[in-house]
């Protein structure tokens, strides 16, 4: 197959969806691939380096398009998009279907074969195409970094001629990918952590990165079997904020990383728990795009409320292109091999990997993906 790296439209985005180390296993397994003049340039990824890998630069993007069997993309195809996109092509990316529910009746009816990256499921086998993940460890690391540059204290304890300066606490709501890394990372900063998850189950995964776990006795099952959150109920959505309000206050920063695939990003932080939170506290809130964990939160901006400062950035793994393309670029290497062979698509829908991340096939949606 033919696959074609155009360079990312969408203001402010730096990766790519292949480097040249994807480009030489794709063109291994008797692949090609076609990239858009500039399309790494952000990402510190000359034109000449796709050469050197074996992949043909190709100028005109329409032009890209045509020679192409399939395109690969990183953000998520707008609607709009969707609707000039060459009809019979393939299409890879972060397609976002649940929260785009008009974007699949398009791809639909332009015959587009297309798979969406977001609905790669947890297990073991489909580890090395997790893009999610990897995207996820980038945003914990860098949501850390950007707690401690707002920060009016260090984060570790420090002996100094001045005296002792006591570590900054840190609070982590969530315990997924994104959360574990920000704990591991703010652990190595030195700072002190505590974290909480409506899972039980990641309690040892907590703990073994140095932090402490915040528990919350429950009386229902908050883990879907991919792996995900499930939404909790209004009663324990109560407890949860009951007992997150005491601890909130004891922080000096706050990183949330809680979300529901498909689904508004729990609120866990309100108000009236940022008001009772210590002047010079810092909250980054990695659920902003999705509708934000804290009540206080605005997509890509900077509020500070009550001498608290609340970030709600979004698309941190692009402030990492280079490394954030070369994990993106690798998880969908690997994922196109699971679903290719010489002739094309397996079209093996017994394969869970195939089924649950195809949208589109043959004009018809797929009833078989995952839609929790």
């Amino acid at each position: 197959m033919q696959f074609a790296v155009f360079k990312e439209d969408i203001q402010g985005e730096t990766r790519v969806a292949a480097v040249p180390d994807s480009v030489k296993l794709l063109l291994k397994n008797k692949h090609s691939v076609l990239v858009q003049s500039g399309a790494g340039r952000a990402a510190s990824i000359p034109d000449a380096h796709f050469e050197a890998a074996g992949a043909r630069i190709v100028a005109d993007a329409g032009q890209l398009a045509a020679m192409s069997d399939c395109i690969l993309r990183l953000r998520p195809v707008s609607a709009q998009d969707a609707q000039s996109l060459p009809e019979g092509k393939a299409l890879i990316g972060f397609l976002a279907p649940l929260r785009q529910p008009e974007l699949a009746p398009i791809l639909a009816r332009r015959r587009i074969t297309s798979f969406s990256l977001d609905a790669i499921p947890r297990i073991s086998r489909a580890q090395s195409m997790d893009t999610l993940s990897s995207m996820a460890t980038i945003a914990g690391y860098r949501a850390v970094l950007l707690a401690a540059g707002h920060l009016p204290k260090f984060l570790p304890m420090l002996t100094t001629a001045a005296g002792t300066i006591r570590p900054a606490q840190g609070l982590i709501l969530g315990a997924g990918v994104a959360g574990l890394q920000a704990i591991a990372t703010a652990r190595r900063l030195g700072a002190v952590v505590e974290a909480f998850d409506v899972r039980p189950a990641v309690k040892e995964q907590v703990k073994s990165l140095g932090a402490a776990f915040i528990e919350i006795p429950l009386t229902e099952n908050l883990e879907d079997k991919g792996g995900y959150a499930r939404q909790v109920s209004a009663e324990t959505l109560a407890r949860q904020q009951t007992l997150l309000h005491e601890r909130a206050k004891v922080a000096d920063f706050i990183i949330s990383t809680a979300q529901v695939p498909g689904k508004p990003a729990p609120r866990l932080i309100t108000r009236q728990m940022v008001e009772d939170m210590k002047p010079g506290s810092v909250i980054v809130d990695l659920a902003a795009e999705s509708g934000g964990n804290c009540e206080l939160t605005q997509a890509g901006q900077v509020v500070h409320h009550n001498g608290v400062t609340i970030l709600g950035p979004v698309n941190l793994p692009a402030t990492l292109p280079l490394d954030a393309s070369r994990m993106f670029a690798r998880n969908l290497a690997n994922f196109i091999l699971e679903i290719t062979n010489e002739k094309g698509f397996t079209m093996d829908w017994n394969n869970e990997i195939f089924a649950e991340t195809c949208v589109t096939c043959n004009g018809e949606i797929n009833q078989k993906r995952r839609t929790t």
